[in-house]
């Protein structure tokens, strides 16, 4: 979504020399037909934001036209695939092309133009071949975690790269397939709508029994979010001191998002699903059983501090983390670049160390280069679109109400960018232009 959008606005912008490149295969591109698992989006259906206000390009005005105006009346909330079959629809209308099956992998300085441009290497996933790609700009669209990692909980008795993860311990952001949790005992840690979607899936899938465990007394109640979700914050927030917007966002932050209702009453139809409260998780262990009939079963030990519990299924809905060296694709510029501890106490930054892990972005949504670092002024050709920009520009990218004002700032400030560096080939082009405006009047003069 804002990968595309980004294109889409650069296009209008003039900037046709542009190239969109996504890992994933086609139809496959972002969470909607992955790793989401809610029935409809939260935002209200009325929000627009990858159609950049031309009405035609709208989720209505697509939905409208296949179904009627009638059954978009009655419509409640967006079905999560309708919205990724809009976004494949509007790609097309807008001719943004997609490479797909291509990787990101590095970016460094053009040795050969190095204040100008960067090089970018990429590898087709299908042909296992790379190629190197010179650009101007690098607009890093890359999701949720596209500053950092999925969040993994720190447990001292397992790890991530387990060999028997793949069968019992998934996170919320893996594809699973819940046929596996058929008749069997399934717990998800988590209080957020992944933890909801996903502990639904496996009730219908036809689990036994399915727990939601989570260390909080009670759930969270109110999305702060939906109460930034304006113009005025949208616009403003960057313009705010240090300060404030740290405060603001690790508000936002520490509150958390509640589950929607819709999710939550999706779960509670089934007699087989249990919250538990207060429940904090202390360690995880994955034990091999063999039975007598020779044949190994997989269960997952949970310590809490409510006790031992044993499960078949695990699924950790912890989200995702910011943290720009665990990513291999940002190590050649990542240790370079300024983050919010670099604005902040000690004591801030070890009261939120997450929050201080975000890079602090210029207002292009570009990285900036640490003052106690020389030769990296070409990351400011680097821009962070993706929830790594939260702390600098508020939540701009990936969340639909304020992705066009994100990509609008983002789109100016590269063309922006693009024009003072030719400032002089423009200001050639200026003194050339020669448009005879009066030519087919008695009042024209040849100069």
């Amino acid at each position: 979504m804002c990968g595309q959008t980004a294109a889409f606005a650069l296009r209008r912008e003039g900037v046709d020399r542009l190239r969109v490149i996504d890992q994933a295969s086609i139809g496959q591109e972002g969470p909607w037909s992955t790793f989401a698992r809610m029935h409809t989006l939260r935002s209200p259906k009325h929000l627009t934001g990858p159609d950049l206000g031309i009405p035609s390009l709208s989720f209505r005005a697509w939905y409208s036209a296949l179904h009627g105006e009638q059954a978009w009346d009655t419509l409640y909330k967006i079905d999560r695939l309708d919205w990724h079959r809009y976004l494949l629809w509007l790609r097309v209308q807008t001719g943004i092309a997609v490479d797909n099956n291509i990787m990101f992998k590095s970016v460094r300085p053009d040795p050969h133009d190095p204040d100008q441009k960067l090089e970018v290497l990429i590898e087709d996933k299908l042909h296992q071949r790379q190629a190197l790609v010179r650009c101007r700009h690098l607009v890093l669209a890359l999701g949720r975690d596209g500053s950092g990692k999925l969040r993994w909980p720190a447990f001292k008795s397992w790890q991530p790269d387990h060999l028997g993860r793949f069968q019992s311990v998934w996170h919320a952001a893996d594809p699973i397939d819940f046929n596996r949790m058929r008749a069997k005992r399934v717990a998800v840690l988590g209080a957020g709508a992944s933890a909801f979607d996903n502990a639904a899936c496996a009730l219908e899938a036809g689990a036994d029994s399915v727990e939601l465990h989570i260390r909080r007394h009670e759930l969270p109640q109110i999305n702060k979010s939906k109460g930034a979700s304006y113009p005025g914050f949208q616009r403003g927030f960057f313009s705010l001191s240090d300060a404030t917007r740290w405060h603001l966002m690790n508000y936002i932050f520490d509150e958390q998002v509640p589950p929607p209702h819709e999710s939550v009453h999706r779960c509670e139809r089934f007699d087989r699903f249990k919250i538990c409260l207060n429940h904090a998780w202390e360690d995880l262990k994955i034990i091999d059983h063999e039975q007598q009939d020779g044949k190994h079963r997989q269960v997952v030990q949970v310590q809490s501090n409510q006790g031992s519990h044993v499960f078949d299924q695990v699924i950790l809905a912890t989200g995702f983390d910011v943290d720009l060296m665990a990513r291999t694709d940002h190590e050649n510029f990542a240790c370079a670049v300024q983050r919010w501890r670099d604005y902040v106490s000690l004591d801030a930054a070890s009261a939120f160390p997450e929050s201080a892990r975000f890079p602090y972005l210029g207002p292009g949504f570009e990285f900036l280069p640490r003052s106690d670092v020389e030769g990296y002024g070409w990351v400011r050709r680097i821009h962070a679109f993706n929830w790594g920009c939260a702390i600098s520009h508020g939540p701009l990218a990936g969340d639909i109400p304020g992705l066009r004002v994100g990509i609008e700032r983002l789109s100016q400030a590269i063309v922006s960018r693009l024009f003072t560096d030719d400032i002089e080939s423009h200001k050639a082009s200026l003194m050339h232009f020669d448009d005879r405006e009066l030519e087919s009047t008695r009042w024209f003069v040849q100069r």
